[in-house]
């Protein structure tokens, strides 16, 4: 059996494209999932749905990404322990819910805290994974199918990046803000989360495969 075709690197794609699936679908599948089961309200934040009754997807999804990235093995520690980081966080973000926006109390204040703590080590270790990690190349000389990915995981990194800068600055809006109803959190969460689940999908072999015939990718 070819390498490419080895039952373990197929194992490993696998685990790349499920985790990019989930995190290209999560953002719509909370919000068109609300729609159905509480009304049409947009939630200010992709985190704001744990206090709906799309908690469950929410929480479980979470939970899925962080098992994935555990088992995540790359080519070396930094692979192995971005993965650990970005798993714990993904729990993190899970289990310390977001504030809620109608009276909270000091425990919600801080789980709340704790919560963009770990919403901001999670993204910003996926940005790495973009930006670092998956653009690195082996011996030899890149396919072009290569350098377009790295493009890609280049375009990925810092929207992730971007949309977290622009969050930072959104909450420094007041809440009568005109752009407050337009959700614009949750919007910049849900780009993030697109970029990084298209990253992981590119990484499964899902988008810009290289030809299967040539030389592994790195």
């Amino acid at each position: 059996m070819p390498a490419y075709e080895s039952p373990l690197l197929i194992s490993y794609l696998t685990l790349r494209k499920a985790v990019g699936a989930i995190g290209v679908l999560l953002p719509f599948i909370l919000a068109l999932g609300n729609v159905f089961l509480q009304g049409p309200q947009l939630q200010g934040s992709i985190s704001a749905y744990y206090h709906t009754p799309m908690r469950d997807v929410f929480v479980g999804s979470l939970c899925a990404i962080a098992v994935f990235l555990w088992a995540y093995q790359g080519y070396d520690w930094r692979d192995n322990a971005a993965g650990n980081v970005a798993g714990f966080a993904a729990l993190g973000v899970a289990f310390f819910p977001t504030t809620p926006e109608v009276a909270p109390t000091m425990t919600e204040q801080v789980l709340g805290a704790l919560h963009l703590g770990a919403a901001a080590i999670f993204f910003f270790t996926l940005a790495y994974f973009c930006l670092g990690l998956f653009r690195q190349t082996g011996a030899g000389t890149p396919t072009q199918e290569k350098e377009r990915r790295n493009e890609v995981y280049t375009i990925c990194g810092y929207l992730i990046i971007g949309c977290l800068v622009a969050i930072a600055a959104v909450s420094l809006l007041p809440d009568e803000s005109p752009i407050t109803p337009l959700a614009p959190v949750f919007w910049l969460e849900a780009l993030a989360i697109v970029a990084f689940g298209v990253s992981w999908m590119i990484k499964g072999e899902a988008l810009l495969k290289d030809d299967p015939y040539a030389s592994l990718p790195r």
